[in-house]
């Protein structure tokens, strides 16, 4: 297991996180920030996709002008670049993927991150007009998911609700699952920008930045308008397949509602 003593610098852990948007992936970030062996980047291929699809999000110039729009560049020097750390954490978007050779990958630690779609659509429609399915990232997580295992990998997945409901239970798994040490650090972080905020942050973030560590969702999610109801159906087929592999501390109720006898 690596601790925060290990050198790996010339080889570090390298993690991406492949996320939607809306999915407390930010607050993820940070945790992993607050880490002394670890660095932290924020969406390192966020310009290539908007350069690919002319995707119109907020602050769209001020990304493609402040970073590179090359992807297969990203690929080469950041996200297998050196780095001064022995554990390298990136919060990834998975359909940031789009137009790119994901052989990559095999060189990468890779976790998939999701959370339930009714919460994330009335959020991400508050940013994005007219969002579709490849806005949400479902799609491409439940792919990416099927590519990893090909390859003979078993990436952890996380439901942002299981994340949420029990941070240190479920983030001690992810540890083991990734090598690593949990660190108790990884619960609490300061108010406001932090250092690995892309330059989206300002039109992004606002609640992340409001945050002090993970904060439980509130009862219900927003209600959708009628025009989304199609879309919420699709994401869900994708989201019910992801969250059946989810980290959970707690055991899954059986259809008669007792707990089976084991947890996963």
């Amino acid at each position: 297991m690596r601790t925060s003593d290990s050198t790996g610098l010339n080889n570090p852990l390298r993690i991406c996180l492949w996320s939607g948007p809306r999915n407390v992936s930010t607050a993820l970030m940070y945790s992993f920030a607050q880490r002394r062996d670890t660095r932290a980047v924020d969406e390192p291929l966020y310009a290539h996709y908007l350069r690919m699809t002319g995707a119109q999000h907020p602050g769209r110039d001020e990304v493609l002008a402040e970073m590179e729009n090359d992807g297969a560049k990203v690929v080469k020097e950041v996200i297998l670049g050196p780095c001064d750390r022995p554990v390298f954490f990136m919060k990834q978007m998975a359909h940031h993927l789009i137009g790119l050779d994901c052989g990559f990958l095999k060189q990468t630690v890779n976790v998939l991150l999701v959370r339930d779609p009714a919460w994330v659509l009335p959020s991400l429609a508050k940013k994005v007009s007219d969002i579709g399915v490849r806005d949400t990232g479902f799609a491409f997580l439940s792919e990416l998911q099927r590519r990893l295992r090909a390859w003979g990998q078993d990436p952890p997945v996380l439901d942002a609700k299981y994340l949420l409901r029990d941070p240190p239970g479920v983030l001690k798994i992810l540890c083991e699952a990734l090598g690593i040490e949990f660190d108790p650090a990884m619960l609490r972080w300061e108010t406001g920008p932090h250092p690995e905020d892309g330059v989206w942050a300002r039109y992004w973030y606002h609640n992340a930045h409001l945050s002090t560590g993970f904060q439980p969702d509130h009862e219900e999610p927003e209600s959708l308008p009628e025009n989304l109801l199609p879309l919420l159906e699709e994401c869900q087929s994708h989201y019910k397949r992801l969250k059946a592999d989810a980290i959970r501390t707690t055991p899954p109720r059986a259809k008669d509602g007792r707990s089976p006898s084991r947890a996963f």
